[in-house]
């Protein structure tokens, strides 16, 4: 089963950080063979449950977290896998998030608000809190907790 992790390769490009410092990067051609990395030097250094980001993939591309279950979609590419270093309370956030999204989610997105009462019903545009014409998205919603994180 693959350990892909959407919200958080959401959260790491809002943010504008890959949280790679002083992490290992591995360019060039990357094969995935029976699901799993096959070079070597990536496999040795990568430690059990680190977060790493693969680039330049047609079927890969995301963050994952690295398991003994992980089972990536096989293919040689050229791009990159690197190697994270998120901090717990970041993965926290994106967890939280995702359970914002999960149950606010459809509702932030939709540019419009309904009623209907009495056998009538009306639909009508709705200003968002952060100026757009829609709800509060999850970026306006957890605002301050983002921008300790975030990169210029």
């Amino acid at each position: 089963m693959v350990e892909r992790k959407p919200m958080l390769s959401k959260l790491c490009k809002e943010l504008n950080n890959w949280f790679d410092r002083d992490q290992p990067k591995f360019h060039g051609a990357i094969e995935i063979q029976n699901g799993k990395i096959a070079d070597a030097d990536i496999v040795r250094t990568i430690k059990t449950n680190q977060y790493f980001r693969i680039v330049g993939s047609i079927f890969n591309d995301g963050v994952y977290k690295w398991d003994e279950n992980l089972h990536l979609t096989d293919e040689l590419f050229v791009g990159a896998v690197w190697l994270m270093a998120v901090p717990k309370d970041v993965i926290d956030l994106a967890n939280e998030i995702k359970a914002w999204n999960d149950k606010y989610g459809a509702q932030a997105a939709s540019p419009f608000s309904s009623e209907s009462f009495g056998g009538y019903s009306y639909t009508k545009a709705s200003g968002g809190s952060d100026g757009s014409s829609s709800g509060p998205s999850w970026q306006s919603a957890f605002r301050n907790q983002l921008n300790q994180w975030r990169k210029l």
